[in-house]
């Protein structure tokens, strides 16, 4: 019986060699794949560590050097010198230094009264807390008053509106500039809207401010009413 069964064994013993044999193979196979994406990885991580602190961080450190002496000379009265700085840190740099740059070349200009001009910067401007955009939006609102394109004003003020996410402090100030537009559109509706909801939502603000909200909310009403 021992007999009859060697064939049988020998053919499992040879087909669990073969087997070995092919994972073993396998195995070397996998190795080269490994090595060579650990070398890929490698490569990888060496391009990122050189964009960190060969390019990166060196465009940062510059960037902020730059926009520190344009800072300098607008502390100094020295604005026209700051804005030609702004506006070079601006379009030669990038990162946090040359996104504020394109603001503060946008408020010098819309101060000289260059409106076009500051629209420009806004333009190029990302905003990164919601205060600071929405004040940004609403400078360009201002701009866009400035060249008589109301339509775009009362778009910025809204937005501006939305974006300081119901400050009680800032958000009235950008729903009032939009009541204000809305009623140069003669869209007394729209205005009467607006300070109505300065009036319920901002309570506070209108005591603060001195500001009669209700004269104002009236006077859109009745001539809402006398447009039907």
């Amino acid at each position: 019986m021992a007999k009859n069964n060697e064939p049988e064994t020998r053919t499992k013993i040879d087909d669990i060699n073969d087997s070995l044999s092919s994972i073993e193979q396998k195995v070397q196979n996998n190795q080269k794949v490994i090595m060579w994406a650990c070398v890929a990885v490698a490569a990888v991580v060496c391009v990122v560590l050189l964009y960190i602190y060969g390019i990166r961080k060196p465009g940062i450190e510059s960037a902020n050097n730059a926009i520190g002496q344009a800072d300098l000379e607008l502390a100094m009265g020295n604005d026209s010198v700051a804005l030609a700085q702004y506006m070079q840190v601006a379009d030669e740099y990038g990162y946090e230094g040359g996104n504020r740059a394109h603001l503060n070349a946008a408020i010098i200009l819309y101060q000289q009264g260059k409106y076009q001009e500051a629209l420009n910067y806004l333009d190029g401007y990302k905003a990164s807390e919601s205060i600071i955009g929405a004040a940004s939006k609403s400078l360009e609102g201002d701009c866009y008053v400035n060249l008589e394109d109301y339509d775009k004003a009362v778009k910025c003020f809204a937005e501006a509106a939305k974006i300081s996410d119901n400050n009680p402090h800032y958000t009235p100030v950008f729903l009032m500039k939009e009541a204000t537009v809305q009623r140069e559109l003669k869209n007394y509706k729209a205005e009467a809207e607006l300070y109505n909801r300065i009036i319920e939502e901002y309570p506070d603000y209108a005591v603060d401010s001195r500001i009669d909200f209700t004269k104002y909310l009236e006077r859109a009403r009745q001539q809402a009413e006398a447009e039907k």
